[in-house]
């Protein structure tokens, strides 16, 4: 057993989408060190994407996209078929969340949520299948990581009404593209992240001490913590998983005492 080969990803070919900041781009920087060849990242805005290729080098290719609109979801999956002739990985972690009073809650903001977390990521999905089902072997499969959150498998005391019930969706979806697409060699999985760093995240962000000590294991995730989880996922490591969604949270969903409040933001 070859500890190095369990765990890379040399010579694969990846899209992370939402790929230039937060969680995505955490995961981005541990494909790279993983050994990725490349990496494709879309983003909604190019200053963005601009800035991450920047940073990592001529491995990562940016693509501006809106994966709202199935429309963008082809076109993004046409782009990446112009210049491969397989995608080895697929990150579905483009997303949106809204925070509205159950009174008020509007239609535009439910929309915005469910359209990129759970509409965009299944038909960016089925654009790329053959993409994916041209890399895909018995001995070697393709990946597809959903990126859901803690937040569709426990409340939160945030009204979030549409984001929390758009990643429960993404975990049942996980499941159901699974079973469809473990024939062709392609594993689907996820991951349920909980508190890091990021835009969307800002309590954790900004407060970053505050709502570590509220964490069973007391502090906010770091790269290496997502990271590491998506790389195995992606990895040789992880070739037996199928359809499960992985929790990378410090304990909250399943470590939190009765009674304990736990408030991460």
């Amino acid at each position: 057993m070859n500890l190095d080969e369990l765990f890379s990803l040399k010579g694969r070919t990846a899209l992370i989408t939402g790929g230039s900041r937060g969680v995505g781009k955490m995961i981005l920087e541990g494909y790279l060190a993983a050994g990725c060849k490349r990496v494709y990242i879309s983003a909604r805005k190019q200053d963005q994407i601009s800035a991450t290729v920047e940073e990592f080098g001529d491995k990562v290719i940016g693509i501006p996209s809106d994966l709202s609109k199935v429309a963008a979801c082809i076109k993004l999956a046409e782009h990446i078929s112009q210049n491969e002739d397989r995608l080895d990985i697929l990150v579905n972690n483009a997303g949106a969340a809204w925070g509205e009073d159950f009174e008020t809650h509007s239609e535009a903001g439910w929309d915005k949520t469910m359209d990129i977390n759970v509409k965009g990521l299944f038909f960016l999905t089925q654009a790329l299948h053959p993409l994916l089902k041209k890399s895909a072997s018995f001995d070697r499969p393709a990946k597809i990581i959903n990126i859901a959150s803690i937040d569709g498998l426990k409340i939160n005391p945030w009204q979030t009404y549409s984001y929390q019930a758009s990643k429960a969706a993404v975990i049942q979806l996980t499941r159901r593209i699974a079973a469809e697409l473990i024939k062709d060699n392609i594993q689907v999985t996820g991951i349920a992240p909980g508190a890091f760093q990021s835009d969307m995240n800002k309590a954790a962000r900004d407060h970053i001490e505050s709502v570590g000590k509220n964490i069973p294991y007391p502090r906010v995730g770091t790269p290496e913590d997502i990271a590491g989880v998506a790389i195995f996922l992606a990895a040789r490591a992880g070739d037996y998983m199928v359809g499960e969604t992985v929790v990378c949270d410090g304990g909250i969903v399943n470590a939190s005492l009765p009674g304990n409040s736990i408030d991460v933001g």
